[in-house]
């Protein structure tokens, strides 16, 4: 799964790279997103938009927005068959901003925390699903979810699972909103190259969410 992460590079930077209006947005960097939390995504049209969604999509039919706190993560398998997933990944695709991200390591005595990132030090982005809720009182909330896929050779021997990172030849297919096959949307669903990623321990500050400075991604001494 993917249940942490980071994003502290600078918001003209990814507005460049990845070819999005920028207007309105105020993104500060951020070592330490949890669910739950705004997270910045990129959606297709006409022109691509970066829009801030809460992480943990609720479907449009849920009768509150507790389920989304369930459905940070969709998994590549199974996501063109669940009704939480199976009409957003046709319909409502994102790109979700990211520059690193969390995975602990089990030992006898604990767990040791993990950030990936690329070896390049480039942000990437994680193929991510999206949807708007409308509750009772009119109130909206646009929310997403990160899929995820079986892990690589860098992060298997940590966790079986990993999000999916597109490759930049595949974030335009991701986001064409005239592709609706599910069979070749999922087909781009698979673990990134090892070899393009690194890892390293991190402290345990990220342990806790109420943590949000450049020391919790500092590697551990």
């Amino acid at each position: 799964m993917c249940g942490r992460f980071t994003l502290i590079a600078d918001l003209m930077e990814l507005a460049q790279r990845f070819q999005f209006d920028a207007t309105g947005l105020t993104v500060k960097s951020a070592y330490n997103v949890a669910p739950t939390q705004d997270v910045l995504t990129v959606v297709g049209g006409d022109t691509r938009q970066g829009v801030l969604m809460r992480w943990g999509l609720i479907p449009y039919w849920a009768k509150d927005t507790s389920l989304g706190n369930r459905m940070i993560n969709a998994r590549a398998e199974t996501v063109a068959e669940k009704p939480a997933f199976r009409d957003a990944l046709r319909k409502k695709r994102c790109l979700i901003l990211a520059d690193g991200f969390y995975e602990w390591q089990r030992t006898r005595s604990a767990k040791r925390p993990m950030r990936a990132v690329m070896r390049s030090g480039e942000p990437f982005a994680f193929a991510g699903l999206w949807s708007t809720w409308r509750g009772t009182k009119g109130n909206r909330i646009s929310s997403c979810s990160i899929i995820t896929t079986v892990a690589n050779d860098l992060l298997r021997p940590i966790h079986d699972r990993m999000p999916v990172i597109l490759p930049k030849g595949q974030e335009e297919f991701w986001l064409d909103i005239n592709v609706e096959d599910s069979d070749a949307l999922t087909s781009v669903l698979t673990p990134y190259p090892a070899q393009a990623m690194e890892m390293y321990e991190v402290s345990t500050l990220v342990n806790s969410t109420g943590n949000d400075g450049p020391e919790v991604i500092a590697r551990a001494t």
